[in-house]
């Protein structure tokens, strides 16, 4: 396992950049609207990422931790732990439906292709990766990833040859006079962290030491913060033009021609096969740990299970359960740093006492 480290970060990369992140969507309400000031938001986010993965992979090595369950019981005892629990399988499974929904939408917008066949599909490769285990979801990641940041780098710079480095939204939109940079930062880290953690915290079988865990880590996040970087640019370049798309980064990828539009429909599929293997394997690994069944089975009425729910309208679900999950995540984030910073004190003080 000489490339750890890279295992780790493409596995971190793949969980987090979803369908939000590479559409462009995210990007756009959480950093976007700021203008140039988005900038320094990414940074921030980039900086927290790294920060997040570098802890929680710290942890899990150090702690031999296996499972989610593992590493929130210690923090927060047993009973509020199991509440956090149910939440947070209740938020992955109902991001694997909207990643399946998301594959269908694909095929029907951008292939004339029938949704049930991108739902059917997604379902079955998710199927095939998760009988893999930890090894089968740092195999697709290794593949995947490296092609997303190519093709997400490629189809920003080539904004920024073609259309000139002048920001159509450099001062910010008006919708921003109920926040700032920094907060939205935070939020959309905490916001991601959920399934980040849930998938980090299964990853002690391709952690090879700490040191591993600390690049892993570190380069995951800094790999987060260089594709938002090159979406932001191309998005704040041809704000006026893509502000109000659903999916502004195919808009923007179109502009360089209807090849390009193809070639981004394929980064943004990827991106949410990558994610919903993460989500998948969170509840996966969540049931074949509590009740010790057959994983292949697990994983494969899992599968099933979803393919109805993925076909049914979760616009208005997902607006009221997500900033819930963003808030749970921002308790999650700030409780994990300053445990760890109450760790760190607490070895120094140990330390002074032994010199003393």
């Amino acid at each position: 396992m000489r490339n750890s480290w890279r295992d780790l970060a493409s596995v971190y990369i793949g969980t987090v950049i979803g369908a939000g992140f590479a559409s462009g969507q995210e990007i756009i309400q959480f950093f976007g609207v700021f203008g140039y000031k988005g900038i320094f938001g990414i940074i921030l986010a980039s900086v927290l990422f790294s920060a997040l993965g570098a802890v929680v992979l710290l942890s899990v090595y150090r702690n031999r931790i296996t499972c989610y369950s593992e590493y929130i019981t210690p923090l927060f005892g047993r009973r509020i732990s199991k509440i956090i629990e149910l939440i947070v399988i209740s938020f992955l499974f109902i991001g694997f439906c909207i990643m399946l929904a998301g594959s269908g939408a694909i095929f029907k917008e951008q292939l004339n292709i029938s949704d049930n066949i991108g739902i059917y599909l997604m379902a079955f490769l998710c199927f095939l990766t998760l009988a893999f285990s930890v090894k089968g979801i740092s195999f697709v990641n290794k593949l995947v990833v490296p092609f997303l940041i190519i093709g997400i780098v490629l189809v920003g710079s080539t904004v920024m040859a073609k259309e000139g480095f002048v920001l159509s939204n450099f001062h910010g939109a008006n919708i921003t006079k109920t926040g700032n940079w920094i907060t939205s930062s935070i939020l959309y880290v905490s916001y991601n962290s959920i399934s980040a953690i849930v998938m980090m915290t299964s990853l002690l079988p391709i952690i090879t030491n700490k040191k591993q865990a600390l690049k892993g880590g570190i380069l995951g996040g800094l790999g987060l913060g260089i594709m938002a970087i090159f979406i932001l640019l191309s998005i704040l370049i041809l704000y006026t033009d893509v502000y109000n798309i659903e999916v502004p980064m195919a808009k923007v990828a179109q502009r360089l021609g209807s090849w390009c539009g193809y070639i981004y429909s394929i980064i943004l599929w990827l991106a949410m096969f990558t994610t919903a293997i993460a989500s998948g394997f969170g509840c996966v690994n969540r049931v074949y740990s509590s009740f010790k069944g057959n994983q292949l089975f697990i994983s494969g009425v899992f599968c099933i299970i979803a393919i109805p729910f993925a076909k049914v309208g979760f616009s208005s679900l997902v607006s009221k359960l997500y900033p819930l999950y963003g808030y749970i995540g921002l308790f999650l984030l700030i409780y994990i740093i300053t445990n760890q910073i109450f760790g760190i004190i607490s070895v120094c003080r140990r330390n002074l006492c032994k010199q003393k």
